[in-house]
């Protein structure tokens, strides 16, 4: 049998029992990490699939992990004694194919490091979550939604086709470079999204799309989150074909404000709309700006067409929401997704809930999607209150999200943290079968287990 030292030769991606860093072993969600057996850093496929038949020989649980970004516990140990397969040194982009506009990444490669690679050369990968320097693997793993959403889709949607490494070190290619498919089951998209859960990618050949000419942004301020949910439907019925609509509220603005040090563009109401438009024609892009504003215009107090530095400025405080927080008070970030025209009344009532649990809470998010991202914040309540009334204030939250028709995560995973609400969530039937389908592609429940169900 082989030994790690034999797969991994340089030590320096090698890190056995008591040497493993401490960074593995702390995540904003999950307490009290057991420890490992091992965390090997691969650089290539082969050495994936050699730390697979490693494990199987040791009996190892293995998770797989990237920049360790992720906010719902997937990438967490909760066993003891797994074998960490930490691919972020998997960072190469092998090949723009400019014929089947497609390009052919590892899954170490940051998301923010493919946008730019491929904007210079006049292409456009659309997804677009707010952690830049989440890896591509991980937004696959999650199929990461982000800013674009409402107009472009998710990671799904780009994926054409990508190498996994089986439980039993098997390899296998989903998907093709062919755009159309009715030639059996689509394994690839079982695949994204399921955390990890069911094989380890190793490569990823991403669809790309011409680079947009010309795009803008539109700053909008309301007296309430309703007048601005309002404004979110009457844009999305109105033809203006926005590539994103986000929503903050002031209080949750304030951080990044104090974070970056300079101020919104507006000060006036109690929320915002950001509304981007792209396209390639600057005449039809200002008439859809004269759209926006026009089906907006009774339910704004002001409205601005940024410069593009202003956009910059501006986008980067919405970027920044969680940044800021983490500079002020702990908190609990969730990602709950409701039909579009719910997406006022669940905010509503998380109002009321705030009042009834006794803990601060604040929302952003993807208003054109119907994805919330609520804040449950700490602030200076003991760690016995804010145990408490967290565990309150979500079974309350995760319960209306379901009576609104919404589900538990939109973007972010299941991971551990949302398995519990994943399960009072989901119909037994659904449940019952995804978990024969993980036992077809990993029979001794080797990869990630204990998460998402």
């Amino acid at each position: 049998m082989l030994q790690l030292e034999e797969i991994i030769t340089d030590t320096s991606r090698l890190f056995v029992g008591d040497a493993v860093p401490d960074l593995y072993f702390h995540d904003t969600y999950v307490k009290n990490i057991k420890p490992v057996y091992a965390v090997a850093l691969p650089k290539t496929h082969d050495e994936v699939k050699a730390l697979v038949q490693f494990a199987i020989e040791k009996d190892l649980v293995i998770i797989a992990r990237g920049a360790g970004t992720g906010v719902a516990g997937a990438q967490v140990p909760i066993q003891g004694n797994e074998l960490i397969i930490d691919v972020h040194l998997m960072d190469k982009i092998i090949e723009l194919d400019e014929e089947t506009l497609t390009l052919t990444v590892e899954p170490g490669v940051l998301v923010g490091d493919i946008h730019d690679y491929v904007e210079k050369k006049g292409y456009f990968y659309p997804p677009d979550p707010a952690s830049k320097h989440s890896t591509i693997g991980g937004n696959v793993a999650t199929n990461a939604g982000g800013l674009r959403a409402v107009k472009y889709g998710t990671t799904r949607d780009y994926v054409r086709e990508m190498t996994v490494v089986l439980s039993n070190g098997e390899e296998m290619t989903l998907g093709s470079l062919n755009i159309k498919s009715s030639s059996g089951y689509d394994l690839k998209d079982l695949f994204i999204g399921s955390e990890g859960t069911l094989g380890i990618t190793t490569n990823i050949r991403l669809k790309l799309v011409p680079l947009p000419k010309a795009n803008v942004t539109i700053l909008q301020a309301f007296e309430t989150v309703q007048q601005a949910t309002e404004a979110t439907l009457e844009i999305l019925k109105s033809g203006a074909d926005p590539s994103g609509v986000e929503l903050f509220e002031r209080s949750a603005l304030y951080y990044a404000e104090q974070n970056l040090g300079y101020p919104l563009k507006s000060q006036v109401g109690e929320a915002y709309l950001m509304i981007s438009l792209d396209g390639n024609d600057q005449t039809e892009l200002d008439h859809r700006i004269e759209l926006v504003e026009s089906v907006t215009s009774e339910l704004i107090l002001e409205s601005h067409v940024l410069t593009a530095d202003e956009a910059k400025k501006n986008w980067a405080l919405r970027d920044n929401i969680l940044l800021g927080l983490t500079k002020f008070t702990e908190f609990e970030l969730l990602d709950e997704v409701v039909p579009i025209n719910k997406f006022a009344e669940l905010i509503e009532s998380t109002k009321a809930m705030q009042d009834k649990n006794g803990l601060n809470v604040l929302n952003f998010g993807h208003a054109g999607d119907g994805n919330v991202h609520t804040l449950l914040m700490k602030d200076d309540l003991t760690e016995d209150q804010w145990t408490e009334r967290r565990a309150a204030l979500l079974k309350d939250l995760y319960q209306k999200v379901d009576e609104l028709g919404g589900l538990p995560s939109a973007e972010h995973g299941i991971g551990i943290v949302k398995k519990d609400y994943m399960d009072t969530m989901t119909k037994d039937i659904n449940l019952d079968y995804m978990r024969q389908i993980k036992r077809v592609f990993d029979p001794d429940n080797r990869l990630n287990p204990g998460k998402v169900f």
